[in-house]
């Protein structure tokens, strides 16, 4: 080989080697942790598993995933540990507790984070929850709470937030327990007849509690969302118990965390080329055929909404004025 030949494939061998450092997507060989605020089993442990499955072949590099149950706190722990603790890099997200952006408004300061500062990546399901008692209660619809006691499995802040305000803005006499970790540890409390009422998703709880809807072991009392389910007609909402104006705007507040439902949301002060490719292969996740035919097998009945949108959505939480806040905020504290 002449001297410029060999010149030119020594620069060349040079140039290649460079090459797959610096074209190696940022995900090659990485794993993506999932952090979530229940317990194994719950719907955002399911939901969970159910897309990292799935988007990893939607990122460059394809990493892998694992998910990580973080109970605690009413989903304060994970929160703190998604904002403060988890890499800011791309490969820490997490499935926090819905009614996150509840906890920040209304308890200052346990909270040790931002929830408009994350960078929300997308929703799978939004949150018409309902109250299911054991058929075996005393209380067999809502009405019958005002003046019967009704004990209550809470374990997640938006139900603990929730089931509080109703029981000192209306007179509801539910008792809760809040000791369970997630609804999973409800649902068998309940069964065993340590409790009377369980409160979760309805898309979940028609599915992975058929059995009990068909026997008729279970009376629906309550519908959180602001949207009724069109499966449960003569089910009120919570809005429906209101007595006035008033009443009727402060449970429209506490029906928003619906909206945020079971959605993925990342660590603030993120790159932004990290936030851009988490969204995009999210979007991508939710509309390959093999991630909707898992979906469908789950009998999981999606409502997606894109990360830019939901973020916007959280932003809009905190618009109230602050008057309204500080009356639903005292609605909040236990007596």
């Amino acid at each position: 080989m002449s001297s410029p030949t060999r010149s030119i494939a020594i620069a060349l061998l040079g140039l290649a080697s460079s090459l797959p450092a610096a074209a190696q997507p940022f995900y090659q060989g990485k794993t993506i942790e999932i952090f979530h605020s229940a317990s194994a089993g719950d719907s955002y442990d399911t939901l969970s598993r159910l897309v990292g499955r799935h988007m990893g072949r939607h990122l460059p590099g394809n990493p892998s995933f694992v998910v990580r149950s973080m109970p605690g706190a009413g989903g304060i722990l994970a929160a703190n540990h998604l904002y403060n603790v988890a890499p800011k890099d791309g490969t820490a997200i997490g499935m926090l507790d819905q009614s996150i952006f509840e906890t920040q408004l209304f308890t200052p300061g346990k909270l040790k984070a931002d929830v408009r500062r994350m960078n929300w990546i997308g929703r799978v399901i939004s949150n018409n929850a309902g109250l299911y008692a054991w058929h075996t209660a005393a209380v067999k619809k809502i009405e019958d709470a005002f003046t019967t006691e009704l004990v209550v499995s809470s374990s997640g802040r938006a139900s603990q937030i929730r089931w509080t305000m109703l029981k000192n803005l209306l007179g509801v006499k539910f008792r809760l327990i809040t000791g369970h970790k997630g609804a999973s540890e409800g649902l068998l409390a309940m069964e065993r007849g340590e409790v009377d009422a369980v409160s979760m998703p309805w898309t979940v709880f028609r599915v992975i509690r058929a059995a009990w809807l068909r026997e008729k072991k279970i009376n629906v009392l309550l519908q959180t969302g602001a949207d009724a389910a069109p499966d449960l007609p003569g089910v009120p909402r919570m809005i429906d118990l209101a007595r006035n104006d008033e009443q009727r705007v402060i449970l429209q507040l506490f029906s928003q965390a619906e909206k945020v439902g079971r959605s993925f949301s990342a660590p603030p002060d993120m790159p932004a080329q990290r936030v851009a490719e988490l969204r995009a292969a999210y979007a991508a996740t939710l509309n390959d055929a093999d991630f909707l035919a898992d979906a469908g097998n789950m009998k999981v009945v999606l409502d997606p909404l894109p990360g830019a949108a939901l973020q916007a959505v959280i932003a809009t939480f905190f618009d109230h004025p602050p008057a309204l806040v500080a009356k639903a905020l005292a609605l909040t504290k236990a007596e």
